[in-house]
Parts: C-alpha cells; structure tokens; sequence
C-alpha cells in the first residue's frame, strides 16, 4: 500500500478536513478513496470524538473510528489559539476542499468568514455539514442521527404495523448527508474548472433526512394521507416483503405483474394470478393481508434456500436474511473486493469494508491505513507549510499541535 502510487480521479486534489463523528469523515474518505490528499485535523490528546467509541477496540483503535478514516493523513492542531489558526490559514491557502461540521460561526468566530475565504482563498471549495441548516428556526441545535431520524418522519415508517417507531440499524441520515456532501463538492469542482472560483456550499443531516422519505413524502403530499408502517412491507408494492419458510426466513420483491405470475406458479398456485384480487399490483396492495397470509402459508413447505433456487430460476427477486457475519463472508461480497487487508502502523493486519463504487480509468485505491492520532502532523508542517524541527518542537511543547 503505498500511498503515493495514485492514479485516482482526484489525484492532486488536496482536502482539509476539519469534521469528526461520521457524515464528515464518511464524505472525505470517499474524497481521499478516488485519490484526494486528504489531511484530518484532530484537537491534541482527544482527535476525533469516535476515536473512544467502543467497545471493539483493536489495541487502542476503536473499529467505529477505522471505519470511516482511511486515506487520510492525521494533524493535530489547537485552532482556538492564535498559532494555531496560523497554520490553518495557511493549511487552507495549500486546499482546494474545506470541510467542516462545527456549529454555526465557530469558523467565523476564528476569522475565517466567507469574506476572508474569498479574499486569501478564492478556489476554496468550502463545504459545510450542520445537523439543521444555516437558517430557519432550529438552525443554532447541534444535529444527532437519531434525533433527525426521528424527527424527519423516518423513524416513523420504520417498524411493525403494530409496533413502535424504530431507527435505522446503523446512523443512515449521517451516511446519506456524507453521501450529498461527497456529490455537492464535486458539483462545486466541476463549477470552478468553467469559473475558476470556489464556492460555499451546505448539507444538512434535516434535509437529508426529509429528502430521504422520497416516495413515501411524494404518497403524502400528493394524497394528503400520513404514512404508516408496513413492518418489512411497502407501502406501494405487493408481494414484497418477508416471509416464513421451513426454516426460517426469506425476502420476496415482486416488482410487476408478470413477474407475480411467475410467482404464483412456482409456488404452486398459478391461480393467484387470474384471481381478480391478486391478478393486478393495485388490487394485491388493496388485498395485502390475504395475498400475504396465502404466500407465509405456501413458502412453509420448504426451505429457504430451495425457494431462493428455484425462484431465481423463475426471475423472481428474492433472497436470503443474512446476518452482517454472513454477509461479509458471502462469495459475491468477497468476489467483488468488499472486504479489504490493509497494515495499520499500530495493529498489524487490519480488515476493512471495501470500496463501493469503480472508476475503470481512474481506480479508487486504499493508500493509507486510518491514521494515528497525530501521526502525520510533523510531515504535514514540514512538508506543506516548510516549519523547522525547532518550531515545531515548540509548538508542541505550547500544546499547539
């Protein structure tokens, strides 16, 4: 893993990266897999919050930190100091992607207003991540993934019928606000080779998670009527959701017509699909208790996977409910380079999930291990910024960096 053998999309891009938790570092690890140099900036003695998030740990790494801090290079740097807001204004001279997720002006409060960005920066891309906007009433609240899980409505689609609203298995608005991040910076990039200036630009984990509902905020807005649960069903289609087998369960995802005929025939009951109540998706949706039950009754007489066999012979979408064990070890995962070795510089071998996307000219790579709490901070001030062993030296001893 050498990290300078890059020949990413973004090689040469430079990224500072001023976030911690999740949204922001899952969006510069997207930055740094397509070939970014992305340099983490961490408070001295603490870093990033998730760095402590555990158990698991592997030695003193915590995995919740591992996970989403790959190629990037780690400083540490007290930026609520003079000398330290030094360095960083110079660090962002050296950038072309800013990104931060503090509360409102604490930038500003440092100096580093959107004036001064143009004025010493003007090809900056400057991304904020904030849990609520910039404006409108809520704006000064710090934002949590599952406060705005629940309060966007997403919570409340989640869960059994007759159940409880229920979050997300993991924090799904922090993943989906890293993901609009990682595409509105590239948007900003692709706006500044035709402009040549940077811009400000602004994700929210509210409007993410709004955003999100996508066909279920459409249901409502065009009907009027509030969403509700369906337990692992949907709302506008039928039959998709699971269903007992002999041994346990399994996912069906029914998406036309024909291929509900298909269904119906392979489960031994052709006849579903000249029934009236069946024979369309509007009707099967009208008529989803009974269809349901029907199907939960058929799928018992065999086992998962001779369902799975002999449905996807037939075309029909299904599949097993693998646990993350079974999932990370499944063929397909593995075939496709989804579970990573990488060497850590304080573990030894260290297993990561892989890189999601493919770019066949321009390869995402993983580079670097997640780094060390500091690990990178003398390389970065000598190397970009040209600081002596003595100042830094010093600066260290002023618990600067």
């Amino acid at each position: 893993m050498d990290p300078d053998d890059n020949g990413g999309a973004l090689k040469g891009l430079r990224v500072l990266d001023l976030t911690r938790i999740l949204a922001g570092p899952f969006c510069t690890q997207m930055l740094g897999d397509m070939g970014a140099d992305v340099v983490k900036i961490e408070p001295p003695g603490t870093g990033d919050d998730t760095r402590t998030w555990g158990p698991p740990f592997v030695g003193k790494e915590s995995a919740y930190f591992l996970g989403v801090n790959r190629n990037k290079r780690s400083l540490t740097l007290n930026m609520a100091v003079k000398p330290g807001q030094e360095i960083l204004a110079a660090l962002i001279g050296k950038s072309d992607v800013l990104v931060e997720n503090y509360k409102l002006g604490t930038l500003e409060k440092w100096g580093f207003t959107n004036v001064w960005l143009e004025q010493h920066a003007p090809r900056l891309i400057r991304c904020s991540i904030t849990g609520y906007g910039s404006s409108g009433p809520n704006a000064r609240l710090p934002g949590y993934d599952f406060i705005l899980q629940a309060e966007s409505g997403l919570m409340s689609i989640c869960g059994e019928a007759d159940g409880t609203p229920t979050k997300y298995g993991v924090a799904i608005v922090d993943v989906v606000t890293g993901l609009y991040a990682c595409n509105t910076i590239l948007a900003a990039l692709a706006a500044r080779s035709r402009t040549g200036r940077g811009q400000h630009v602004e994700v929210s984990l509210h409007e993410s998670g709004i955003a999100m509902l996508i066909n279920v905020a459409s249901n409502y807005l065009v009907s009027g009527r509030d969403a509700r649960r369906y337990g692992n069903g949907h709302p506008s289609i039928v039959p998709y959701t699971t269903y007992p087998t002999a041994d346990g369960l399994m996912a069906v995802a029914v998406g036309n017509d024909a291929q509900f005929a298909r269904f119906a025939e392979t489960v031994g009951h052709a006849e579903w699909a000249r029934d009236e109540r069946f024979a369309t998706n509007p009707a099967r949706v009208t008529n989803r208790e009974t269809i349901d039950a029907l199907i939960a009754s058929a799928l018992e007489a065999d086992r998962t996977a001779s369902w799975i066999g002999k449905l996807r012979a037939a075309g029909v979408p299904c599949g097993p409910i693998n646990s993350v064990e079974q999932a990370l070890n499944d063929p397909h995962t593995l075939a496709r380079d989804m579970v990573r070795t990488v060497q850590h510089p304080a573990v030894g071998e260290l297993k990561m999930v892989g890189i999601p996307f493919r770019l066949n000219g321009t390869p995402a790579t993983i580079r670097r291990a997640p780094p060390l709490l500091g690990e990178h901070t003398d390389e970065v001030l000598r190397g970009e910024l040209g600081y002596s062993a003595e100042r830094i030296a010093q600066l260290r001893a002023e618990r600067v960096v």
